[in-house]
């Protein structure tokens, strides 16, 4: 294994795509794993430790959703989840990431994007700074990556996470569209859908629950989170 090769579960129930996955990541000196349903895949994820899993939404046994959310709210595990789906609608993007799936891309897809995707997660997903970060009643703790709001703890998947702290980095100031999806994507941003899909299951989850709004939208510039009296 190589200094900077990856560990990645591939749960894909269709062998061809599980076998040209593996063979591309093999191939540039990463190290694969595979199940072909979801029972075996949960397992696997459970007690393997990967820095991405490549999940298939449709799966034998037990599906896509299902698995991450379990893997995220019974397994309490928190590794970069990329699903893959034949359906490209919003609410069926909104449903993945609210299991706690971290992208999503839509089959069929090109494996050069498969790989940029995977890289993405991966850097997000590296050791952060040990800092408290805190806007009003607020707050992310980027060592252990809990946040709390009026003491109450909130879930976030790791793209709302680096959404979060980028925006809480900033705060007061504005962070533009673009900053964000190269935050999250690099140079290979998916649909316009994806950030928007990402900023309304954050927003959601921190403003919804509670009184006041923080995070707030400024029509054709960005985003800011700030407390507003």
């Amino acid at each position: 294994m190589t200094q900077n090769a990856l560990r990645i579960l591939i749960i894909e129930d269709n062998r061809d795509i599980a076998e040209n996955i593996g063979d591309y990541f093999d191939a540039r000196g990463h190290v694969t794993d595979f199940a072909m349903d979801g029972i075996t895949g949960l397992h696997l994820a459970l007690t393997g430790t990967y820095d991405v899993i490549i999940l298939d939404l449709m799966l034998p046994g037990m599906d896509g959703l299902t698995l991450c959310a379990k893997l995220r709210q019974e397994g309490g595990k928190t590794t970069p989840v990329l699903m893959l789906t034949a359906r490209d609608t919003l609410d069926d993007k909104l449903i993945g990431f609210d299991t706690g799936a971290d992208d999503y891309l839509v089959k069929p897809f090109a494996l050069e994007e498969l790989a940029a995707r995977v890289l993405a997660l991966s850097r997000r997903n590296s050791k952060p700074s040990t800092a408290l970060l805190q806007v009003g009643d607020l707050t992310l703790d980027t060592a252990t990556l809990k946040v709390h709001r009026q003491g109450h703890e909130i879930e976030l998947n790791h793209t709302c996470l680096t959404i979060l702290k980028h925006l809480m980095e900033a705060s007061p100031h504005v962070v533009t569209r673009r900053e964000l999806e190269h935050a999250l994507w690099g140079d290979t941003p998916p649909g316009s859908d994806a950030l928007r899909s990402h900023l309304y299951t954050l927003r959601t989850k921190i403003d919804k629950p509670f009184n006041a709004p923080l995070l707030h939208t400024l029509h054709g510039i960005g985003y800011r989170v700030e407390a507003t009296s």
